[in-house]
């Protein structure tokens, strides 16, 4: 298991986890943070410099997953991870790397009082060699305060177990966070567990379309990035029938005829991932009542919307949007494409 401790920059979240692993049997401390130094040695400053946040790279999330996920098959237990994450699509990808591991997340947010974290930022002990002073580092915490603001407003306090630290020295926060830990009350986050792929896989989504032939998209909560309905193909499972299951089990959609294909696109190997067939069909138009009746998003998916064509291309990663742009090709020509890479092949 896995204890994740958000909150703003100076809510207390490495003092409360140090007491914590107090409290908790068999637990270990992770702080993501060293991964982020490891980092500055590992890549050049050229590219560390086109980011303003370790976060922004996406081996620093790669490696948060692969290290805590490492730490606990070599220590079992319980794993605390201080880590303060304000960016949705960001706490989607890392939470669900470790349930695709089939490592349960219990996430935890420390919440003071703003003028209480605000004070505390002012009295924040640091380092004293730091290279541009203390200045820079309580103006960074203090620019974090507004993202946060905006995602607990949002997302993150829907998402995790709320304890407000106000009044609260860190090993009193830790004792609440082990109650709400032991009692279930820090429920385990609802991330689907969609196991990672350890070989090519063939996956079949589905364009459906709403009266104005915009088409229909989700946004996963397990993985960055606005997709298709549709998933990976079961062994001994027809194509086409899984995208129509996908579609069912995700938007409650039941279509009555098996769709049509549009392309095939070969996504090749690019580490970790091993690439595989991408399958798009075309489930054809939904009039307003079905459109009407789409689920509301489960624990699967954190929204959907209809979108055009030009709207699509601001959602969608680059290589799903020229998917998505030969497929309507595809529709509208009659014929199914063949595609490498989102591009077609062979006339």
């Amino acid at each position: 298991m896995i204890v994740w401790i958000n909150g703003a920059f100076g809510a207390g979240k490495s003092a409360t986890a140090r007491e914590l692993i107090e409290l908790i049997p068999n637990s270990t401390l992770f702080d993501p943070e060293v991964i982020g130094a490891a980092l500055t040695h590992l890549l050049p400053p050229k590219h560390l410099a086109e980011v303003g946040d370790f976060q922004d790279l996406p081996i620093w999330r790669r490696l948060v997953i692969d290290t805590a996920a490492a730490m606990l098959a070599e220590l079992g237990g319980t794993l605390v991870v201080p880590m303060t994450l304000l960016r949705q699509e960001y706490r989607d990808e890392i939470f669900g790397g470790l349930a695709a591991r089939r490592l349960a997340v219990r996430h935890v947010l420390l919440a003071p009082a703003e003028t209480i974290l605000r004070e505390r930022i002012a009295d924040r002990e640091l380092p004293p060699d730091l290279p541009d002073g203390e200045i820079r580092v309580r103006q960074w915490s203090y620019d974090h305060i507004e993202p946060y603001r905006a995602a607990l407003a949002g997302w993150l306090a829907a998402d995790a177990h709320l304890v407000d630290t106000s009044a609260l020295t860190p090993y009193e926060t830790a004792v609440r966070v082990a109650e709400a830990v032991g009692s279930g009350d820090a429920a385990t986050c609802a991330i689907v567990q969609t196991p990672e792929p350890t070989a090519e896989t063939t996956a079949a989504g589905v364009l459906l379309f709403d009266d104005q032939d915009r088409v229909l998209l989700v946004d996963p909560t397990y993985k960055a990035g606005w997709e298709f309905p549709g998933g990976v193909v079961e062994p001994g499972e027809a194509p086409a029938q899984a995208g129509v299951r996908e579609v069912a089990e995700e938007t409650g959609i039941h279509l009555d005829e098996m769709p049509r294909l549009l392309v095939v696109d070969w996504e090749r190997p690019v580490p970790p991932g091993y690439g595989g067939l991408r399958l798009l069909f075309d489930g054809g138009r939904l009039d307003p009542d079905r459109a009407a009746g789409l689920l509301l998003p489960g624990p699967e998916l954190r929204a959907w919307r209809f979108a055009s064509e030009q709207e699509a291309a601001d959602l969608l990663p680059p290589v799903r949007y020229e998917r998505l742009r030969w497929a309507l090709r595809a529709k509208e020509r009659g014929a199914a494409l063949y595609l490498e890479a989102g591009t077609p092949v062979g006339g």
